[in-house]
């Protein structure tokens, strides 16, 4: 608890400049904000400032030229910026994605209804016999059916209550990368298949792929990890994930077929085998993130992560 060398507000959390050793509130605890002296010293280890303002400071250069002084505080703001606008994103991807999913289905009913199915479907539908429309590899991940808002909604359940386990630990930036990569090698999984076996003509959207490799990841970083299945039934993740991935596969081999019931479950296999392998190669991130400010995915009942529902249970 201090007062700010600058303006005397008083702190209750005081920032040490480590250039000068005064104190500083948060509105001139930056350098630049409270015209640090030791400006002049740094020798720039992060290259923040240009060469020729260090060098000016070595040769004695006065370094309140109007041009360098200007140049120095641009750069100073960029590196400590908070990042604007895409701060608000940066460690809340999952939630970004889960409207994204919810705005994309708003607007395949729009189009729909303004232009029928056939233009929903070049639009929104991950095709057999139209793979060269590469938008759909994405749009697909984000669309749902809309016939029920049960797939939707399950799909959404899995990625809010897990998808931030998992982000915490590996990044935001990654995280979506994963996110669209599992989704999209599961579409196109399934749709290869179904070429390959000579099958009808075959269509899938969903964000399922995606959320059973998010689920993948999990059962090898917290195999015990306590969910609740349809919000009622307590199990271990790994029963529930192994046990739908079971049923998943019996379905495909007995009926020679990716999808069953309007269901795509070899999508669903392949995000779940997609998550398993990036969690095997990822083990380190989990456990570098049971420390302080780290993921915690323990027991339900302890201090550990939420108690999630089980799996999707929805359509790919």
């Amino acid at each position: 608890m201090a007062t700010c060398d600058v303006c005397g507000e008083y702190e209750n959390l005081p920032y040490q400049c480590n250039r000068c050793g005064k104190t500083f509130c948060a509105t001139h605890r930056l350098p630049e904000n409270h015209d640090c002296p030791g400006l002049t010293e740094w020798n720039d280890p992060g290259g923040v400032f240009d060469s020729s303002f260090d060098g000016g400071a070595n040769a004695g250069a006065s370094a309140t030229d109007a041009g360098v002084a200007g140049r120095v505080k641009q750069r100073v703001q960029r590196e400590t910026s908070t990042g604007g606008l895409v701060s608000y994103f940066r460690g809340n991807a999952t939630y970004v994605l889960l409207a994204a999913m919810w705005v994309t289905f708003l607007a395949q009913w729009a189009v729909t209804l303004l232009f029928g199915d056939a233009v929903h479907s070049q639009i929104f539908v991950l095709r057999s016999d139209a793979l060269g429309r590469v938008w759909t590899w994405v749009t697909s991940v984000l669309s749902h059916s809309r016939v029920s808002l049960f797939h939707i909604i399950g799909n959404s359940i899995v990625i809010l209550f897990f998808g931030p386990l998992v982000e915490r630990a590996v990044g935001s930036k990654r995280f979506v990368g994963f996110f669209f990569a599992s989704g999209i090698l599961a579409g196109l999984g399934h749709v290869l298949f179904a070429i390959a076996t000579g099958a009808p003509t075959t269509g899938v959207l969903g964000a399922s792929g995606a959320g059973f490799a998010i689920l993948g990841v999990l059962t090898v970083w917290r195999p015990n990890m306590q969910v609740l299945l349809f919000f009622v039934i307590p199990m271990k993740i790994k029963y529930l994930t192994w046990g739908i991935a079971l049923v998943s596969a019996v379905l495909v081999i007995q009926t020679g077929t990716g999808g069953v019931g309007g269901i795509a479950h070899l999508a669903h296999l392949i995000g779940f085998a997609i998550g398993l392998a990036f969690g095997k190669r990822n083990e380190n991130l989990a456990r570098s993130a049971r420390g302080p400010g780290g993921i915690q995915m323990g027991g339900a009942r302890g201090p550990g992560g939420p108690r999630g529902p089980g799996g999707p249970g929805g359509r790919f």
